[in-house]
């Protein structure tokens, strides 16, 4: 179905393709209308301050609630959590029977892959979760953890929003209309030709391709309340979560409403385009598909703790520099020990101090029976943007005889990769950093190392690929990013960054951290992402001003990513103890961190000078002023503005589930 021309309704927002459609009890119809209405405004959750990230926050959040109405639940006493199938079967295994209720996606005829879990508070599993990562942890060192609580603490990673916002759509309309409305979909079969590369843009490529595609950006004509009055979401948050564009969803939802055998299709070709894209021959590599890059991780740590030690003790090496996903996983590998490599301030492994290590461990033997077995870093930094070399580095862990994984959750989308070439063993990233965000991630492993009983890949592998929708989403994303070419990707982001690092570098009292010459050699391994403060502003602050005054959304904070932003902060030991006593005392409280920008291909040079614009005012601002900014007929302040926004948001949340 494509979408009808737009239209304003009187608020001035533009209906989507299934605004004309009154309510109907066609099932799927229903179903992607409340899916299109939140992405129109998607974001991740939790994580950012735009208006994106409060409205997907909330709906996420309101899922929950719609879990324990289905369930007829008290709040108070139950928690739901959001799992995959795996994820779930492993959850309830520590858990007595009478102590959960559970209902699954696939019960109501839907291949979302979501299982939610309604457990009483009382029963939650005490000590460490299963799976670590992102988003699980309220504050981290090298040498402890404090863990969030529930029901962060059981969802690493970014979630599956989207599948589980349509998920909780989707049980509202099963109590409407009855609980077999999406057993026997009706539909119109197509072939894996029609679904993947079929679309209204394939006469393009290249930059007229990124144009045109620019144009589909689902969201692009909402208009959000501000202080300067309705303005277009700008979203500069790609490093949490990217938006996506028509020829995605489409994808997404004609594959919902197919039979198996062509779900199951779509699913091989899949696999082929990420070889194909990633370079990564299927006779050499496994494609695996799980909910995010935090789960791929978790995955290959726990393959990699099944490991024969063949009498040496296992050793994992990684840098200061990771996200919490590849840092926490690798902590908890019973019988293996962490050890981390420093980075310089802009983020650059020192490659001769990676050699030196490999060495001392692996053939001078100084550390006794440990061995350096893996080699896990990040191919592109979330909080730094640098790209370290990913080429150099694999030949020295494979000149030493350990094994390389990278996380790739930041560079898929933003820098050619080639596997192979790079004798990569686990390369893993998410659908949602790379314009597909339905709950996909990846694990590209070489074959032969996985370790897994033939019961338990089965499991894998029907766990993942359950949402088939959201496999199919991350296979059309990586073909257009293949025809629009990741050469003119670099190019395009690279001339938006350098126009950004310009513009802020004149701000006053606005510090950037990390890399910041644009002369510099360095630079061209260095993706769009910018963090910095500015002084006498709490992060906080900076960021929800940038929401409220001009529609901008960013990040604060430490980014998933706690070691180096305390690195990049000069937080000392005895600083770092005195945050972990004051968290423990007041659990609600959160260190300011850091504010990062970072651009994607939706973004433009005018988004960027909006930025220079928005963060010139709000430096010159004096502490605790909130001046009323005057545009036309708009006289607002930002608490008049938040209840606009907070009215907007609840109108969203009408749209999506009723």
């Amino acid at each position: 179905m494509r979408a009808k021309t737009s239209k304003r309704d009187q608020t001035g927002n533009p209906r989507n393709a299934f605004s004309a459609v009154e309510e109907t009890k066609e099932p799927y119809l229903e179903l992607e209308k409340g899916i299109y209405a939140a992405l129109e405004t998607y974001s991740n959750v939790h994580r950012g301050s735009g208006h994106s990230s409060m409205v997907s926050t909330h709906l996420y959040e309101q899922a929950r609630d719609i879990v324990l109405e289905f369930f007829g639940l008290k709040k108070g006493k139950y928690v739901v959590i959001f799992c995959t199938p795996r994820g779930a079967h492993n959850f309830i295994e520590q858990l007595n029977r009478t102590s959960y209720q559970l209902v699954s996606s696939k019960d109501i005829g839907l291949a979302l892959g979501v299982r939610a879990i309604a457990i009483k508070r009382n029963d939650l599993p005490k000590g460490i979760p299963m799976q670590t990562g992102g988003g699980t942890t309220k504050l981290i060192s090298k040498d402890w953890v404090i863990w969030a609580d529930a029901p962060d603490k059981f969802e690493a990673g970014t979630p599956s929003i989207i599948n589980v916002i349509a998920f909780a759509r989707a049980l509202k309309l099963v109590t409407k209309y009855g609980n077999d409305i999406f057993q026997n979909p009706t539909y119109t079969k197509l072939t894996v030709e029609n679904i993947l590369y079929n679309d209204e843009l394939e006469k393009y490529q290249g930059m007229e391709l990124l144009i045109e595609l620019r144009k589909t950006l689902i969201g692009r004509n909402i208009s959000i309340p501000t202080m300067e009055g309705l303005r277009s979401v700008i979203n500069l948050d790609n490093s949490a979560s990217t938006p996506t564009f028509e020829p995605v969803w489409n994808v997404y939802r004609h594959v919902l409403n197919q039979p198996e055998n062509i779900k199951n299709d779509v699913i091989v070709e899949v696999k082929s385009i990420i070889a194909y894209v990633l370079d990564a021959p299927k006779d050499d590599y496994d494609v695996i598909f799980t909910s995010n890059t935090t789960e791929a991780i978790n995955l290959a740590a726990e393959n990699l703790g099944m490991d024969d030690k063949d009498g040496f003790e296992p050793v994992v090496l990684n840098t200061i520099l990771e996200h919490s996903s590849n840092e926490l996983p690798w902590r908890m590998i019973p019988g293996h020990t962490l050890i981390r490599l420093d980075v310089d301030y802009d983020g650059f492994i020192n490659l001769k101090e990676l050699e030196t290590i490999l060495i001392d461990y692996n053939q001078n033997k100084k550390f006794g029976k440990k061995r350096i077995k893996l080699v896990a870093f990040s191919g592109a930094s979330n909080v730094l943007g640098v790209c370290n070399n990913i080429e150099e580095i694999s030949r020295l862990v494979h000149k030493y005889g350990a094994l390389l994984l990278v996380d790739a959750a930041q560079l898929v989308a933003h820098r050619s990769v080639d596997i192979q070439g790079w004798d990569i063993d686990y390369l893993a990233f998410s659908a949602h950093k790379v314009y597909a965000p339905f709950g996909t991630g990846v694990l590209v492993v070489r074959k032969g190392l996985l370790n897994f009983s033939n019961e338990e890949q089965i499991m894998i592998k029907s766990s993942g690929e359950e949402n088939a929708g959201g496999i199919a989403a991350i296979g059309k994303a990586l073909l257009l990013l293949n025809r629009i070419g990741m050469n003119l990707i670099r190019d395009d982001e690279q001339a938006l960054s350098t126009r950004a690092l310009m513009g802020m570098k004149q701000i006053p009292d606005l510090k950037i951290h990390g890399l910041t010459d644009f002369n510099s050699s360095k630079y061209a391994h260095k993706l769009g992402v910018i963090v910095f403060d500015i002084k006498n502003k709490m992060p906080s602050r900076i960021a929800k001003q940038l929401a409220l005054q001009s529609g901008i959304g960013v990040r604060y904070g430490c980014h998933c990513a706690h070691i180096i932003v305390k690195h990049i902060l000069h937080i000392s030991p005895f600083l770092e103890q005195f945050q972990r006593v004051i968290q423990i005392m007041f659990p609600r409280f959160r260190f300011l961190g850091i504010v990062r920008v970072s651009l994607g291909i939706e973004n433009t040079e005018e988004d960027v000078d909006k930025l220079i614009s928005a963060l010139t005012k709000i430096s010159s601002k004096k502490r605790g002023s909130d001046h009323k900014v005057t545009n036309g007929e708009v006289k607002l302040t930002h608490k008049e503005v938040q209840k606009q926004v907070d009215d907007f948001v609840l109108d969203v949340a009408k749209r999506v589930y009723l």
